[in-house]
């Protein structure tokens, strides 16, 4: 369970300003978004949102959060929060609407990935927790689909735990790599807790704790005749996979085969060729060679120009420290906030980087398909609705117009999880999640080309427009 004190300070200092103005319970709508595809990729997977519902279930300050907070203390020795707001926060339970676009859904820059909506002081204490999970996820389900196109078809395997960002990144990570395409984890806690398929081989110091590396493989075929994959390259590459080729054969006699060999150094793709050729000719064509030396999709993409025989791939620190873009953009927006009078007020930030400039509104997105293909997603306002055939605005050329030439098929990408509080959401196994992941993906390669068109409904664009107009000129005086 996570604590809500996995927080930044100042959403609790704001949520105690908010109280002590007393406009705590006014309805606030927020967004969570993020401005930039990762790794210069062309999309995103959504990912981390049963994470997010575990949290949202138990939402409450436990009597252990609150003595911690009443500890805390201003620079001049005064309590930083008063004990009546304390026993707010102690009686507090969620009561918003959190919809969300569900797990596996191929997503885009400004698309809202969450919507909150309810009491100002709730929407505000969640901000935090809710980017750390989908912020992460979301980038470790992406690199992993980038990864499992790499590999065209290839089983992968998650072998990141031992260099991940921690216990609790490892386990994120194993997760959000499962359902963007990874087909098994080496992290057994992982396995246990998401019921992810665990794999794995042996280790050199299997192989260096036996007096020659002969007598390690054949310790191990011993040990594991239904699951022997064969790590061959801690002394010389090619006797290693002689060796295994002679196990091999003694497994043959007992009924039992020689499942693999793994390669962790050296030339991969001259080796993995030497090592296919050995195999073949001794009659193991059906050895699988695997390979595990800091791998991602460039490295995986380039062995395959290379011919490089490999149909595992274990990718382990490149994936799951998302190492060649560390962190996802995402960011929690206030949208809307309703006045003293009921009336819905709309809100947006105004910035010199016209990509950070937010959107107002309480929004949606809508999808449209060309057949089985994505055809456009188009963001509108729930109250100013969306006709048949809308006009919109590309995010990308804010100044052109266009308008569906005809009746498409479509869903609404943001769905309801909880309802004031309640969680109406079905429960999902994660490999219907990765199903959708990777189905979704194919649907977005289907298409004449990489690029996808995201846009603003016409009244919502001209709303935000207006919006920054009336904003500039109130603050500019």
């Amino acid at each position: 369970m996570i604590s809500p004190l996995l927080t930044d300070l100042y959403q609790l200092t704001m949520a105690y300003g908010y109280w002590k103005l007393g406009i705590h319970d006014r309805e606030a709508v927020f967004h969570i978004i993020f401005r930039k595809n990762p790794f210069k990729n062309n999309y995103a997977i959504a990912c981390g949102l049963a994470d997010i519902i575990d949290f949202l279930k138990a939402f409450h300050f436990s009597e252990e959060d609150l003595a911690y907070l009443k500890t805390l203390t201003t620079p001049n020795g005064q309590a930083l929060f008063s004990s009546e707001f304390l026993d707010y926060l102690k009686n507090l339970r969620l009561t918003c609407d959190i919809d969300a676009i569900p797990e596996g859904t191929v997503v885009f820059p400004h698309e809202p990935l969450i919507r909150v909506k309810g009491p100002l002081l709730q929407g505000q204490l969640l901000e935090s927790t809710l980017l750390n999970i989908i912020n992460f996820q979301t980038l470790i389900a992406t690199k992993a689909s980038r990864v499992a196109r790499a590999a065209q078809g290839d089983t992968v395997l998650e072998f990141g735990m031992r260099r991940a960002q921690g216990p609790d990144g490892a386990m994120s990570a194993s997760r959000a790599a499962y359902i963007g395409g990874c087909d098994a984890t080496s992290n057994v806690l992982a396995g246990q807790r998401y019921d992810i398929p665990v794999r794995g081989t042996h280790a050199h110091s299997w192989v260096t704790v036996f007096p020659d590396e002969m007598t390690a493989f054949k310790a191990y075929a011993d040990v594991m005749p239904d699951n022997c994959a064969l790590l061959v390259d801690t002394y010389d590459t090619v006797q290693g996979v002689n060796n295994a080729i002679a196990i091999g054969n003694e497994l043959k006699k007992k009924g039992k085969e020689l499942w693999g060999v793994r390669l962790d150094s050296g030339d991969l793709a001259a080796l993995s060729i030497k090592a296919r050729k050995l195999l073949d000719d001794a009659g193991f064509t059906d050895t699988k060679i695997i390979a595990s030396n800091s791998l991602d999709e460039y490295v995986i993409e380039k062995l395959k120009q290379q011919k490089a025989p490999i149909t595992v791939w274990g990718v382990g620190t490149h994936l799951v420290t998302a190492y060649d873009h560390p962190a996802l953009d995402g960011v929690y927006k206030l949208s809307a906030l309703r006045d003293e009078k009921g009336q819905w007020q709309y809100k947006l930030k105004l910035s010199e980087q016209a990509v950070k400039v937010s959107n107002p509104g309480i929004y949606q997105v809508r999808r449209y398909f060309d057949n089985e293909k994505l055809g456009v997603d188009v963001m509108y306002d729930v109250e100013l609705g969306i006709p048949e055939m809308p006009e919109f605005v590309s995010l990308e050329s804010p100044h052109t117009f266009s308008k569906l030439s005809e009746k498409k098929s479509h869903q609404d990408l943001l769905q309801p999880i909880f309802q004031k509080g309640k969680l109406i959401y079905p429960d999902v196994s994660i490999h219907e999640i990765r199903e959708n992941a990777i189905q979704n993906v194919k649907q977005f390669y289907n298409k004449e080309n990489d690029h996808y068109a995201v846009g603003l409904e016409k009244k919502l664009h001209e709303l935000k427009q207006r919006l920054i107009l009336e904003v500039s000129a109130k603050n500019h005086g």
